[in-house]
């Protein structure tokens, strides 16, 4: 019970923390103002934006210029939003789905979910450590963003993977520029015909959702063919964000330290059991989504923990950029830039065999 009492606690910020949340909830607050802006002053002609994308470009400016003259006095706020604040976002997102979404789209979405997660992570793991020789955490970031749900799979699996902020950036970027060209060259190819001899337009949905990197860009996608499109790849998009929880266990399970303990001898399967860190954070989400299909909620209470979660989202992610050097990722090399490229290609040519196979069955 004490345990509990003081990982609660760790979830009220204290005074030492204001000064620097209230410069990442500032920040947030323009990256969310400026995002619909834009969307404004362009007619939705700029597409692919959003205001996680703004929020970490512009914490990265800072976190390179003007932000190292004040880190000291506002590192722990900064700390608190990377860390607390990310994993209450995560569990907020179940307010954005509900059960009976999931029912809506069947078994087929759910399989071909399950089936392109996997062997996308897998294969991301496969590539670039064996192939790549990309350092194990940036190539864990990066499987997690491509075969899960983007940026926000790439934070929250950091703290289970624990890695450094310039290499959860370095994943962030492989999913905001594979993902912006997929979310344009989906609709290109439907349009041209190419995918219809294989798809049609409710199994082009679902290839949407599965294949795509974040929610907003399957959205657009999606919508680029007609709402009801749209709404297809946008549920089977939201399955794959439930799978983050049992991902994220089964991922510290797999990271629990060394094969022997220290006299040598093999580490049991229960004492493995034991040692692994559950992401509490990602299963509270899953009960979110299930009170959100349960319970009736005005709309108005809906939409408030939806710009809420929008909020510690933003919030997340200009911290991360803020504490990100540009040295770091050129130290970093091109190398996770291919890794993306390569599972960008995977997910178009696999993840479509992998639908058209579902969808034959």
């Amino acid at each position: 019970m004490h345990a509990f009492a003081h990982s609660v606690n760790r979830y009220f910020p204290s005074n030492r923390h204001l000064a620097g949340l209230v410069v990442v909830l500032v920040g947030s607050l323009f990256c969310l103002w400026l995002n619909t802006g834009l969307d404004t002053w362009s007619n939705g002609r700029i597409v692919g934006l959003s205001s996680l994308t703004l929020a970490i470009l512009l914490g990265m400016v800072l976190g390179n210029t003007v932000y190292p003259n004040v880190a000291e006095q506002l590192n722990a706020g900064v700390c608190f939003a990377k860390g607390q604040i990310l994993r209450l976002a995560i569990m907020f997102y179940g307010f954005k789905l509900t059960m009976t979404q999931v029912a809506s789209v069947g078994m087929p979405a759910i399989m071909t979910d399950a089936l392109v997660l996997t062997s996308t992570f897998l294969l991301t793991y496969w590539l670039g450590t064996r192939w790549l020789k990309v350092d194990k955490k940036t190539t864990i970031l990066i499987g997690s963003g491509a075969s899960i749900c983007g940026a926000a799979a790439v934070i929250a699996a950091e703290p289970v993977v624990k890695a450094e902020a310039h290499k959860v950036t370095i994943a962030v970027a492989t999913v905001v520029v594979f993902g912006t060209i997929a979310m344009l060259l989906y609709p290109f190819l439907y349009h041209l015909g190419w995918l219809q001899p294989w798809l049609n337009a409710q199994q082009y949905g679902i290839y949407t959702g599965s294949t795509i990197h974040e929610v907003a860009q399957v959205v657009v996608a999606g919508n680029a063919i007609n709402p009801e499109v749209g709404n297809t790849a946008v549920v089977t998009k939201m399955i794959r964000v439930m799978m983050l929880a049992p991902f994220l266990l089964i991922l510290s399970f797999a990271l629990t330290k060394g094969d022997n303990d220290i006299h040598g001898e093999k580490i049991s399967f229960v004492d493995r059991v034991k040692q692994v860190n559950v992401p509490w954070f990602a299963f509270i989400f899953i009960l979110i989504v299930i009170l959100h299909t349960w319970i009736p909620m005005s709309d108005s209470f809906e939409q408030s923990m939806v710009k809420f979660d929008d909020v510690l989202l933003t919030m997340a992610m200009f911290a991360l950029g803020l504490t990100t050097h540009l040295s770091a990722i050129k130290q970093a090399g091109v190398k996770p830039l291919i890794l993306g490229a390569i599972m960008f290609a995977w997910l178009i040519i696999g993840g479509g065999l992998i639908n058209i196979g579902i969808s034959s069955i």
